[in-house]
C-alpha cells in the first residue's frame, strides 16, 4: 500500500469520525472542516490544499459534510419522519395483532357453544374444576 492511499485512508477515517460526532483528537461538536479533519487525522493544520489534485475527493466530501452539518433542520426533520412512520409501522402491527385475538376470541367462544348444544351440558372451563374422588390427577 502507497504512503499516499495510506494517508487518504486516515483523512477519510478522520472525516467519518466527524460526521458521526464521534472524534478522537479534536473537540465534540468541531465544525468540519479542512483543517478540522487534517487535525483529527492526526495531521498539521493546513495539510489539505485544494492545490493538491489527491485532495480533490476529499475536499468534495469535507464540503457536502459540512453542508449537511450547517443544515441540522434537515437531519431532525429526516430523523422525525423515520420516527413518525416506525409508530404508524407498529401502531399497524398492534391493531393487526388485536384483531387475531379478538377473531380468535370470538371462534373459540362459538366453539364453545357449539360443544355445549351438541353435548346437552355446560362447558365448564378446565380450571375451575377439580378432578373427580378416585381418578388421579395427570401429570
Amino acid at each position: 500500500m502507497s504512503e499516499t492511499s495510506h494517508c487518504m485512508k486516515d483523512y477519510f477515517a478522520a472525516l467519518e469520525r466527524l460526521k458521526t460526532g464521534k472524534p478522537h483528537v479534536v473537540p465534540k461538536g468541531t465544525e468540519i472542516t479542512k483543517d478540522a479533519v487534517s487535525l483529527e487525522a492526526g495531521r498539521g493544520k493546513g495539510t489539505i490544499k485544494k492545490s493538491r489534485a489527491v485532495f480533490a475527493k476529499l475536499i468534495q466530501a469535507i464540503d457536502a459534510a459540512a453542508a449537511e452539518q450547517a443544515n441540522p433542520k434537515k437531519k431532525e426533520k429526516e430523523k422525525f419522519v423515520r420516527s413518525k412512520e416506525a409508530a404508524v409501522k407498529y401502531r399497524d402491527r398492534l391493531e393487526a395483532g388485536l384483531a387475531r385475538e379478538v377473531s380468535l376470541l370470538k371462534e373459540l367462544f362459538e366453539v364453545k357453544q357449539r360443544l355445549a348444544r351438541l353435548t346437552g351440558e355446560n362447558v365448564l372451563p378446565i380450571r375451575g374444576r377439580s378432578a373427580p374422588e378416585g381418578d388421579e390427577p395427570i401429570a
